[in-house]
């Protein structure tokens, strides 16, 4: 589907690709966003747009000279892993649970951590940057070392998936947990500080920034790439226990090549050149979709997942939906649904079923068909995977 033009007044335009289905609150969030004068050209919605916290999840934004650090949002660096494994889905008969109850033991989720420490997160070379991080997280780098390699919760899954050739795949969503969180509230703060300081007037205090070749955007833009790689990390050493689970399952313990890896952040901010002009681009709730770049979509726990090749389209800087989306909030999909109601959209998946994913339910989201046709002109197809295995957050 092409994109939608909308256009307001003493703001840059808006190009959606969310096929008209902006509600009041969404487009007046686009608007605010699109009203800063530091915005580059415009602002470019995705298909899976929805609320978020001063900028709209699903939201790629290009700024000249200033970045915004609440519109990168508070799991900086959160984004997904993919990887397709050289097995068949014969090789999982009566393997599923087993599997399951595997990856739970060997890999924290939720509010939980790693117990011991592995060598190669004790080694990795971010650490030796860790003191130049901002003073308010200083206390935590015993915590950060021990999530490291841990799920965390809410929306965050591990799966084990098989595409339309019965090709196995591994796929996992998570971020840079507690440290990124602390981080970015910690810049929010100092950026909210010093709107308050300037008296400058914003339509949303969220959209308080960083104007660039300060002190603050520098340490903000400093901490921000670090923890855009503890994010990036803690996928890879998460994913390398994942693959050892399934290779003993599935092939005796013996170590395989993958035939693809694919590893993408969807909440973070990079300086990329778009028009011919160097800008700072944040992708809240987006994938770097240049040519040929690989990226992942995945649907709901229950629903289809893709894997994706971009095709450098200009006019969305080069980017592509992160997923579904929700279609209502954790509150209300809980009012709205039942365990029977989770238990048959998730028919045929080894998975939790109880009261505390519900929230996560299929139905609270977007159909992720819907969101893929309308962004034919972004990515195409590499391979379209069903979860067999999933564990939450």
């Amino acid at each position: 589907m092409p994109y939608q033009e909308l256009t307001f007044a003493q703001a840059a335009p808006v190009l959606t690709w969310a096929n008209h289905d902006l509600g009041y609150a969404e487009t007046a969030m686009a608007k605010n966003v699109a009203s800063l004068p530091f915005v580059y050209k415009h602002v470019a919605l995705m298909p899976d747009v929805h609320l978020g916290k001063g900028a709209l999840v699903g939201s790629v934004i290009a700024t000249q000279d200033a970045i915004i650090p609440a519109a990168v949002g508070v799991d900086i660096g959160c984004g997904m892993g993919a990887m397709q494994l050289p097995f068949k889905a014969d090789r999982l008969e009566g393997k599923l649970k087993k599997i399951r109850q595997d990856i739970e033991a060997a890999i924290p989720v939720g509010f939980n951590q790693n117990k011991d420490v592995a060598k190669e997160v004790y080694n990795w070379q971010g650490w030796q940057d860790f003191k130049a991080l901002h003073p308010g997280v200083q206390h935590l780098d015993t915590k950060a070392m021990a999530q490291l390699g841990s799920l965390g919760g809410g929306n965050h899954f591990i799966e084990v998936c098989l595409d339309t050739e019965n090709n196995v795949w591994l796929m996992l969503h998570s971020g840079s947990r507690n440290i990124g969180n602390m981080l970015a509230q910690n810049h929010i703060k100092t950026a909210r500080h010093l709107s308050k300081l300037a008296e400058i007037k914003l339509p949303d205090p969220d959209l308080a920034h960083f104007v660039a070749h300060t002190p603050e955007f520098d340490r903000y833009w400093h901490d921000l790439q670090w923890a855009q790689d503890y994010a990036r990390m803690n996928r890879e050493v998460m994913m390398g226990r994942f693959k050892a689970i399934v290779e003993q399952h599935l092939g005796g313990g013996k170590v395989t090549k993958p035939l693809l890896s694919v590893n993408c952040h969807h909440n973070y901010a990079e300086q990329e050149t778009h028009y011919g002009e160097s800008v700072y681009v944040t992708r809240k709730g987006a994938v770097r979709a240049q040519t040929n770049d690989y990226g992942i979509i995945p649907g709901s726990m229950g629903a289809k997942s893709y894997i994706v090749k971009g095709k450098g389209n200009a006019a969305s800087y080069c980017s592509c939906s992160h997923g579904a989306g929700r279609a209502m909030s954790r509150t209300k999909a809980k009012k709205a649904f039942s365990l029977d109601d989770l238990i048959a959209q998730t028919e045929g998946v080894e998975c939790r079923k109880d009261w505390g994913v519900l929230d996560e339910i299929p139905g609270a989201y977007k159909s992720i068909e819907t969101v893929m046709a309308n962004q034919a002109d972004l990515v195409e197809v590499v391979a379209t995977l069903k979860q067999v295995v999933c564990v939450k957050g």
